[in-house]
């Protein structure tokens, strides 16, 4: 922060009548006065669109949306995702890309799939940007019914683009059925794959609600991410 100082020419008036006042003060006091200047916090700019995969097509996601991000060069950065959603019957249960068998799925404007969004939005909030849901509104029809690969994917591609890569990731689903345990394996091997990293940096944990509101009821499953970014 850079400081400057003045001086300022203030009336400076004592309250006592010159006959008994010996020594006369002047009718004006130099008085220290300082202002200040504060630099601009310095933001840069990304200006170029965002082009990813989904299927054999390409889709642009919007350039305001990650447009500005953090000039700081950190070692490490840390990132917490969070995602729920209702289960309904009638859709499909897709976790980490992997189809469950369940009577419910996940209602949602794209395929739902709660841990890849978690994680998304983990590496997005670890980075510094916007959440999934600016980056891809469930308001832009070209998002309905996307796989969720499609945002994990831009999510590893910002994150390379940064200077960043996965030191390791810790994933806890919450859903009272069904049991997780016969696929959670196919669920990790396939969330390593779309992150490009060892299937050793990346954990898997599910817990039930206990029977308790939503989750533990069947009308809702969640899911929390962290991961540790490092510098390359």
């Amino acid at each position: 922060m850079a400081t400057t100082s003045s001086f300022c020419t203030t009336p400076f008036h004592t309250g006592i009548s010159s006959k008994h006042q010996p020594t006369p003060l002047p009718s004006t006091a130099v008085l220290p006065c300082s202002t200040t200047r504060r630099s601009p916090i310095s933001l840069r700019s990304v200006q170029r669109p965002v082009v990813v995969a989904a299927a054999a097509n390409a889709v642009e996601v919007e350039k305001s949306a990650v447009a500005k991000t953090p000039a700081k060069i950190l070692p490490f950065r840390v990132g917490h995702g969070f995602d729920l959603h209702r289960l309904e019957p009638g859709y499909p249960l897709i976790i980490g890309g992997i189809n469950i068998p369940h009577e419910r799925g996940c209602e949602a404007h794209s395929d739902g799939d709660v841990l890849l969004h978690c994680v998304v939005d983990a590496i997005l909030g670890a980075l510094g940007l916007p959440d999934i849901g600016q980056i891809f509104p469930d308001s832009d029809p070209k998002w309905k019914g996307a796989a969720s690969s499609v945002f994990i994917k831009e999510a590893v591609r910002l994150m390379d683009e940064a200077g960043y890569e996965l030191g390791n990731l810790d994933a806890t689903l919450i859903l009272q059925r069904p049991k997780l345990s016969p696929h959670k394996e196919a669920i990790r091997d396939n969330l390593s794959l779309l992150l490009g990293a060892d299937p050793s940096v990346v954990n898997l944990k599910a817990k039930t609600h206990e029977k308790v509101d939503s989750l533990g009821e069947n009308r809702s499953i969640a899911a929390h991410t962290v991961v540790l970014l490092m510098k390359k």
